[in-house]
């Protein structure tokens, strides 16, 4: 099987998740200050959401240009990540328009926490695939970041119950950590 139609694939899924956050946006009724801070919630979980989506995009990317082979496991761990992925603008409108409360704060995190692990998934199924001498597999083989992005996904959870804001600055703390690609992939990549 051969990796360009998975890609293909997924590169349009994102594009259409981004889309869809973006026309989710409330258009501010009125030209006041007043008028853009009732929306101003949504339009900053929008641009979290943005940047969360990107970053996978960016380390699915990364991941892919690496890989060799690909086989049915493989297309579903993807398509469980992207199914995880297009609940980002679920859980977007339904933070921003809550004004960050319990509730959807938690939901927000269980989809990141979700994607991160089908993102974990993903990762193993390839290097499965792929071999345990192969360049991928010794480049994610100790995969720290995606361990303690998981442990604050689940703190923040559960922390969402009581501090829903404390919890969305441990969602920015974590797109803080990918927010630069993996120095491994990106030494595998340049030799």
């Amino acid at each position: 099987m051969t990796k360009s139609r998975l890609e293909a694939f997924s590169d349009g899924v994102i594009a259409i998740i981004i889309t869809i956050m973006v026309l989710e946006m409330s258009i501010p009724e009125g030209a006041t200050l007043n008028a853009l801070s009732k929306v101003l919630p949504l339009f900053l979980t929008y641009i979290f959401s943005f940047i969360m989506v990107g970053i996978y995009w960016n380390n699915h990317h990364h991941l892919f240009q690496a890989v060799h082979k690909i086989n049915g496991k493989i297309l579903w761990a993807n398509l469980t990540l992207l199914f995880w992925l297009s609940l980002f603008p679920f859980g977007t409108g339904w933070m921003g328009n809550n004004h960050f409360q319990q509730y959807p704060v938690a939901l927000y995190g269980c989809i990141l926490l979700m994607a991160a692990l089908s993102f974990v998934i993903l990762v193993r199924c390839i290097t499965n695939l792929e071999g345990k001498d192969a360049p991928i597999t010794k480049a994610v083989k100790k995969n720290q970041k995606a361990v303690l992005s998981s442990v604050i996904y689940a703190i923040a959870i559960i922390i969402a119950f009581f501090y829903p804001i404390i919890s969305v600055g441990l969602y920015v703390v974590v797109a803080l950590i990918w927010i630069i690609p993996d120095r491994r992939m990106e030494k595998l990549l340049s030799q």
